[in-house]
């Protein structure tokens, strides 16, 4: 009786020990020989069987379909219907645990999570991974420290200085306390001192802020732990503490600022645009973002959520970027609106810039001051850390400036002779969101699009093509997923394999049906609405496609942890056996969708 049973991988991990105890009395080892059949079609399986060395492969009639390396399990399904329905052969030598049926049934009915994991489509799974994950956000913030909080700048005034010049100083700095340096002492003034200089009586203009500054501060280490800040405010009655490292100021939090940071992380970064007075201000804003992501991540948030919150927290700072620099006049005659996957609400880490602007026709800004201030934005925002778009569409490129009459004819171009580049054009600005200026001005570009699509079949098809535009995704994608688990070190291109196929096809979809929303899942809503989808299929089309974006962020995040470069790519042969199941299913999902667009859109092979 085995006694090496890994528990650490899915779905045994969730089992509590009496259960892992029933799984230790249940399993055996059996030896397989190249060649040789597991389970035939029709078969009454008798075992669920978990991999230790070797690889199985699943066949569906003469095809493929799957590869199970060391400490995956098959087949849950065949136990729950009492039949298999696909053939499976061992690829090579194969040493697996056969754990017995009546056990497997046991553990089903007495763990919900492990039966989601073992046998269910990918949205129960999701669900079950959701509920085990469901206490990691606080764990999280419970480790967090101070310099991830937002911390204000210390302003310093002298203690002579009098209470009519620091409030003046407090006013102009949008601040509600200051340092106050008393020759060796240092102590703090805050609008609660101001209160009490004017009910002083005395003349505020002769009163120095000594007489009112308290000179018993209460500091704190920026690596000490969040909650430990709480407890000192607590303890001292105090609602700010002044950041210390060694003799250095390095900043204020506030109490507000505390809170806020432990209930909504993002209502920081948002005062921290709102209240930029210049660029590098908005540069620090646009850093927090990433490690928001990370912190949200990490703490079990789901993808959809994170997106949504980063779009809006992009569209702030790039709102206040473009009001920053762009003239007055330029900013109320303009609409400066984002694309691609930040248009979908769909960003997770910082990507390209893909943005463009509307100009209203007539607009009395010189094409020079046009020019200056585009250029400004994009250097800015690669400053931010947004690269620049390899293609060009952004605001320093002319062509991605222009006026609402010149755009509108752009749009017509690539409808009606739609080349390679006009498709790339259109699939690119359908995405468009506004985020500064006069929305109306997009609008009105955007209509033109509705109004000459309809009942296009060529360029519909010619549009959706694109879900094969990448030679590894419509095929060798496929062929390399099966290699999962084995000795291949090649990393998977998420992009290509899974994200941009449901992507560009629930695009495709939603521009022949003339839906109007932006995103995804939006756009897979309204496809249901009117007829065009099944629930279903759009429910499992949107949890493949978080599944696929959150792994891809998982990597991303971790490349940055090490200083490397956001690759895109994910390594196969690093991934869990839950998340080579869990891709295993997205990937056949992705399969699914693109057979249904060739169908509907009548591509050659569909």
């Amino acid at each position: 009786m085995p006694n090496a049973f890994d528990f650490t991988a899915s779905p045994f991990d969730c089992l509590t020990s009496d259960e892992q105890r029933l799984v230790r009395d249940a399993v055996d080892i059996a030896y397989f020989r190249e060649g040789e059949t597991l389970l035939d079609p029709g078969i009454e399986p008798l075992h669920l069987f978990v991999v230790i060395k070797g690889h199985v492969s699943q066949f569906d009639a003469e095809e493929t379909v799957a590869s199970y390396g060391p400490n995956d399990c098959f087949d849950g399904r065949s136990l729950v219907a009492g039949r298999a329905s696909s053939r499976f052969v061992a690829a090579e030598e194969v040493l697996a645990y056969q754990l017995a049926k009546a056990a497997v049934n046991e553990l089903i009915s007495s763990n919900a999570t492990f039966g989601a994991l073992l046998f269910s489509d990918l949205s129960n799974k999701l669900s079950a991974l959701a509920q085990r994950h469901s206490q990691r956000e606080m764990q999280v913030l419970a480790t967090a420290r101070v310099a991830q909080a937002y911390l204000r700048e210390a302003h310093t005034v002298d203690a002579g200085t009098s209470i009519v010049g620091v409030a003046a100083l407090m006013q102009a700095q949008h601040t509600n306390s200051v340092l106050v340096r008393d020759a060796q002492r240092l102590g703090i003034f805050s609008n609660t001192g101001l209160q009490r200089a004017v009910v002083d009586g005395r003349p505020l203009d002769a009163l120095p802020v000594r007489e009112l500054a308290t000179f018993k501060l209460v500091t704190i280490a920026p690596n000490a732990p969040l909650f430990d800040a709480l407890a000192l405010m607590i303890e001292h009655q105090v609602h700010r503490l002044v950041v210390t490292e060694g003799e250095r100021i390095v900043g204020l939090l506030e109490q507000l600022d505390l809170l806020s940071f432990l209930s909504n992380h993002s209502y920081l970064i948002s005062v921290q645009i709102v209240q930029a007075q210049d660029l590098p201000a908005l540069q620090a804003a646009a850093a927090q973002i990433t490690r928001l992501v990370a912190l949200l991540f990490r703490g079990g948030t789901k993808v959809s959520q994170i997106g949504k919150l980063v779009q809006a927290l992009n569209a702030k700072l790039f709102e206040r970027t473009w009001r920053l620099i762009a003239p007055a006049e330029l900013f109320a005659q303009s609409c400066l609106f984002v694309m691609g996957s930040e248009g979908r609400g769909e960003q997770l880490l910082k990507t390209d810039q893909d943005n463009g602007l509307i100009l209203r026709d007539g607009a009395s800004t010189s094409a020079a001051d046009v020019e200056r201030a585009c250029e400004r934005f994009s250097a800015a925002l690669r400053d931010f850390g947004y690269p620049e778009c390899p293609g060009g569409i952004m605001l320093s490129n002319p062509s991605w400036r222009r006026g609402a009459s010149d755009f509108a004819g752009s749009v017509r171009h690539w409808l009606l002779r739609p080349d390679p580049e006009g498709l790339m054009a259109l699939a690119i600005f359908i995405d468009a969101h506004a985020v500064a200026g006069d929305p109306s001005l997009l609008a009105a570009v955007r209509a033109e699009v509705d109004t000459l699509v309809s009942a296009n079949d060529s360029l519909l098809g010619r549009f959706a093509a694109a879900i094969d535009s990448f030679p590894d995704a419509s095929g060798g994608w496929w062929n390399r997923l099966l290699l999962i688990g084995e000795q291949d070190t090649q990393t998977l291109d998420l992009k290509k394999a899974g994200i941009f196929p449901i992507v560009h096809g629930v695009r495709s979809l939603a521009l022949r049906d003339h839906v109007q929303a932006t995103g995804s899942v939006a756009r897979l809503e309204a496809l249901v609405a009117i007829g065009r989808l099944p629930a279903e299929f759009a429910t499992d089309l949107a949890d493949s496609l978080h599944f696929l974006m959150a792994l891809r962020l998982e990597a991303g995040l971790a490349e940055l942890d090490t200083g490397r470069a956001v690759s895109g790519g994910v390594r196969t042969d690093k991934l869990s056996s839950l998340q080579r199941d869990l891709l295993k299913d997205a990937l056949a999902v992705v399969k699914r969708f693109k057979a249904l667009a060739r169908h509907q859109f009548h591509l050659e092979g569909g």
